[in-house]
């Protein structure tokens, strides 16, 4: 006597892998991958080889920033706050600069730089300093150094940023060249 076989109900799996294939590339294509985010600077080049690249820098063209171990903020030895940070850089860049300091009341205070080109920001950390800490100062330092920029644009050719054209922009990043010197770690 014959059994009776029944007939199980299959699933074609022939389309599977396609399936899969195409759910693969979609959540692919959808899925946004975060971007590193760092600090975006232009490191100097290196010095030709005999030649003397060290220059004398006048003492008075130095604004020192540093921060401590604890994230304390000090200017000169001076203890300082983050939101005092920006208006002490712009100062001290734009003191007996090419343009007038519309925040400087039309001081010009001897202990600031001589003029933007000449002045360097020189900023240090203890090896204990956060990371966020030292961000936010960066931050708040180009920040001084863009708005002094977009004043300069307002000012000497009564534009804005975007309306600036090449040469313009060139002009006002050399009226204000961004020099942050990164002192050697303090431990």
């Amino acid at each position: 006597m014959k059994t009776p076989r029944h007939n199980a109900p299959q699933v074609n799996a022939g389309s599977m892998a396609d399936i899969a294939f195409l759910l693969l590339i979609f959540f692919l294509v959808t899925t946004t991958i975060s971007a590193d985010k760092g600090i975006n600077r232009k490191l100097p080049e290196m010095c030709p080889p005999n030649t003397n690249c060290n220059i004398d820098i006048n003492e008075r063209n130095i604004l020192r920033v540093s921060i401590n171990g604890n994230d304390e903020l000090f200017i000169e030895e001076d203890k300082a706050s983050i939101k005092d940070l920006k208006q002490i850089a712009k100062a001290f860049l734009d003191n007996n600069g090419d343009t007038s300091c519309s925040y400087c009341n039309g001081l010009k205070d001897p202990k600031s730089s001589d003029n933007p080109k000449e002045a360097i920001i020189s900023l240090s950390n203890d090896n204990f300093t956060s990371y966020e800490m030292y961000v936010v100062v960066q931050d708040v330092l180009t920040q001084a150094y863009y708005e002094l920029r977009k004043d300069y644009g307002k000012n000497v050719f009564g534009k804005t940023e975007s309306q600036l054209n090449e040469q313009q922009v060139k002009e006002m990043k050399e009226a204000y060249p961004f020099i942050l010197s990164e002192a050697q770690t303090r431990n």
